[in-house]
């Protein structure tokens, strides 16, 4: 297949895609072919990282921003922006210097004023960031380069915390941006990161496009994971979006693209086939799960969701996508294979599901027939399947269940509804994360259970968080014991429903190496084209 898909979109773009972000009118000059790398990914809707969780967003940030450590290969984490650390003997206090040549896409230098307002931002919304903020008597600068957290009490995964990778990534921002409340939208893209955003060549829905930071400064280590320098190989990244898989596997193949993100499954057989194109294995299995609104009917009782967890057939949802090969079914709320997998509290599950137990706790839940709304992402195809498989079992059973169908930005923006579906709230979303990120209880918000102060869905339960308050204090072996009484808890006020976990390969063209293989994000430095 060689179907151009210039040519498929060239009326779209021709239409005139809005675009909403403000030009800078300045002359671009384009780099050559072979130093620009055209990556195929997720719609990209929202900016800021303080915002969300999505995948994409963290993508986009760490493009554009920094990190004071990340995280390697090995997920320890290591300096990136801090030159030198260290910590008080009674390990309350922790200073941290910048490293030198660290500057702002204006033009600005970083300073620590900048990082104590990003960490102070970043503390009101993310729950790894709360806990600091929350154990924390001071965070102060002392310098332009030199900043100090003060602890009430020891906190041993404060430097774990600044390194996480699952969103909201504690990111450091200016100042000017920081001082902004966590709920209010950043309205610049400029960041100290490898990669500056090019705002003039933004078409929103289109594509996006990224240059090389030439002012930026690696750091003399070598690349390992998020960690060590991050050394820009091409002069431009466009991030391409294309909702047609069958468009985006013409693009790739034809050398329109070099690298698609969520190739669907069914494409894989015809990737593998072409000796230009390579399927590559992730370095963590992606969890499927759907949260429910635990703040309306019918989900605000405890039967209802514990009817979907009996419902689901794990292998159903999963096969809607997937070939058997790549799926296998999940019971701990750990994930599978992690350290803090384990079997407590998994009687609920049952090859095929259990309709009929499901169809008896919504009765005792009082199921009067409330509209149950689906939230659908037709531009992702595996949420879109399984989705579409949900809402019909629901109907089988008697539920009252309707398709809200949206691409996956709109399904962001309504995920944050908190009222009825009657005013434009929802019941039911579906979304991903790596297996890898299940087993940070503290910095994931997903596995939280603090109501209305936590992630989308807003289940509750003090138990839990009681449990969860432990898990910083302890270490790994006590942690074991921790999981699975937090898992105990889980299973009995649901407030997730896992539907499964795969393999989700990526794809690209043989003549782009050097990619670096994270859980939740795509790095875009170190990756370089045969032909540059």
């Amino acid at each position: 297949m060689t179907i151009s898909r210039r040519e498929m979109i060239k009326a779209g773009l021709a239409a005139g895609a809005a675009i909403t972000i403000p030009s800078v009118l300045r002359a671009q000059k384009a780099p050559t072919d072979a130093r620009t790398v055209r990556m195929v990914m997720g719609d990209l809707s929202v900016f800021d990282p303080m915002l969300t969780t999505a995948t994409a967003t963290v993508t986009h940030g760490l493009a554009i921003y920094d990190t004071l450590f990340a995280l390697d290969s090995k997920f320890m984490p290591q300096p990136q922006m801090v030159g030198k650390w260290g910590v008080s003997d009674d390990k309350k206090i922790y200073t941290f210097e910048l490293r030198d040549g660290l500057g702002w896409h204006d033009g600005a230098p970083v300073t620590s004023a900048d990082c104590v307002a990003s960490i102070r931002r970043w503390g009101q919304v993310d729950p790894g960031g709360q806990l600091i903020v929350a154990r924390t008597k001071d965070i102060s600068k002392k310098d332009d380069k030199t900043f100090t957290i003060a602890l009430e009490e020891p906190l041993g995964i404060l430097l774990d915390l600044l390194a996480k990778v699952v969103g909201p990534v504690p990111f450091m921002m200016r100042e000017k941006d920081a001082d902004r409340p966590a709920t209010e939208q950043v309205t610049a893209n400029i960041g100290s990161g490898p990669f500056k955003f090019n705002e003039a060549l933004a078409k929103p829905g289109a594509s996006f496009t990224y240059d090389r930071n030439e002012k930026y400064v690696p750091r003399e280590e070598t690349s390992d994971g998020l960690a060590g320098g991050k050394v820009v190989k091409v002069d431009r990244v466009i991030w391409e979006i294309i909702a047609d898989q069958q468009t985006a596997f013409a693009a790739l193949q034809s050398g329109e693209a070099d690298y698609l993100g969520t190739p669907s499954p069914d494409l894989y057989s015809l990737i593998e086939s072409d000796p230009n194109l390579e399927l590559r294995v992730p370095k963590s299995n992606e969890v499927f799960f759907m949260r429910m609104n635990c703040l309306q009917k019918p989900f605000d009782n405890v039967k209802a969701r514990q009817a979907m967890l009996s419902l689901i057939d794990q292998e159903a949802v999963m096969r809607t996508t997937y070939p058997p090969e790549y799926i296998r079914t999940i019971t701990s709320f750990f994930g599978n294979d992690t350290l803090y997998s384990n079997d407590e509290n998994t009687g609920w599950f049952k090859k095929g599901g259990d309709p009929e137990k499901a169809k008896q706790l919504f009765k005792e839940a009082g199921y009067a027939g409330e509209k149950v709304v689906i939230l659908d992402p037709t531009d992702w195809g595996a949420a879109n399947n399984m989705a579409q498989l949900l809402a019909a079992t629901l109907r089988k059973i008697g539920v009252n269940a309707e398709l809200a169908p949206s691409d996956w930005g709109g399904l962001v923006a309504r995920r944050a509804n908190k009222g009825s579906v009657e005013n434009g709230g929802w019941s039911i979303f579906i979304t991903s994360e790596s297996d890898y990120s299940r087993t940070d209880p503290v910095g994931n918000p997903t596995l939280s259970a603090n109501g209305e102060n936590g992630w989308y869905g807003w289940p509750k339960s003090d138990e839990y968080e009681a449990l969860r308050a432990k898990w910083a204090n302890v270490d790994t072996a006590e942690r074991k014991a921790l999981a699975r009484k937090m898992q105990q808890e889980h299973w009995n006020f649901v407030g997730t429903v896992l539907l499964g976990e795969a393999v989700s390969p990526t794809a690209n063209r043989r003549a782009l190496t050097g990619l670096i293989a994270m859980p939740d994000c795509t790095p875009m430095w170190n990756m370089q084209k045969a032909s540059a």
